[in-house]
């Protein structure tokens, strides 16, 4: 939900353009410290693995479960979330931003790096689809926000960065190449960890890892 890391540019110069707020010139600056200590992680990561697989004898369908564990930009995990699906090939769809090569090529502090939020989880079955939310547009993605609830002042900022980063008019201006959703996937199955990364020049990608063996076949205490 790495990528944020670079949106940060965006809601900064969002934020600049938008100081009609009834906020005070130092908080405003304080907040958008914060916002970007969040945003500007080398890399945002999210791992899933299946935690359930059931049949069900009066459907007649088999159901899987899978953890859907987001990691701040501190490396400390967000709260879990659990999804279920009739199919387990499953995709996480998210709005990933570019920026222009220029940005990536130099390495650039905030525009250096590609950026992404996820936004849903889904799984086709043929008649359609199964969808399970993970953030809106127009809100405060999931561990961003610095108080709960979001402050009105961090609402206002995260709907003007939704603004530019969907207006290419706009987007344009702050260096973003484009913007755009994307949706990789795999087929999930227990006994594996998936991992989804953001490459820095580029979109997202699954990788999987086989869970250690030495938790294999046990019941970890917590």
């Amino acid at each position: 939900m790495r990528y944020l890391n670079s949106k940060i540019l965006i809601i900064l110069v969002v934020l600049v353009l938008a100081g009609t707020y009834a906020v005070s010139h130092y908080r405003r600056n304080k907040i958008l410290e914060k916002i970007i200590e969040r945003l500007s992680a080398d890399s945002r990561v999210a791992e899933a693995l299946v935690t359930d697989v059931r049949y069900d004898p009066v459907s007649k369908k088999h159901y899987t479960t899978i953890k859907f564990l987001e990691y701040d930009t501190q490396s400390c995990p967000l709260a879990p979330k659990y999804f279920t699906f009739t199919q387990n090939i499953i995709q996480f769809q998210a709005m990933v931003i570019r920026f222009d090569d220029f940005y990536v090529k130099s390495g650039h502090p905030l525009k250096g790096k590609s950026a992404s939020i996820f936004l849903r989880v889904f799984a086709l079955n043929g008649k359609g689809a199964e969808v399970c939310e993970i953030n809106k547009v127009d809100t405060v993605p999931s561990g961003y926000a610095l108080q709960q609830p979001a402050s009105r002042f961090e609402t206002q900022l995260w709907k003007r960065f939704w603004e530019y980063a969907l207006n290419p008019k706009e987007a344009k201006k702050v260096g973003i190449k484009n913007a755009q959703i994307e949706a990789p996937g795999t087929k999930f199955i227990p006994g594996m960890v998936y991992t989804i990364v953001v490459e820095h020049d580029g979109g997202l990608r699954v990788d999987a890892r086989p869970l250690p063996e030495i938790i294999k076949g046990e019941k970890i205490a917590f």
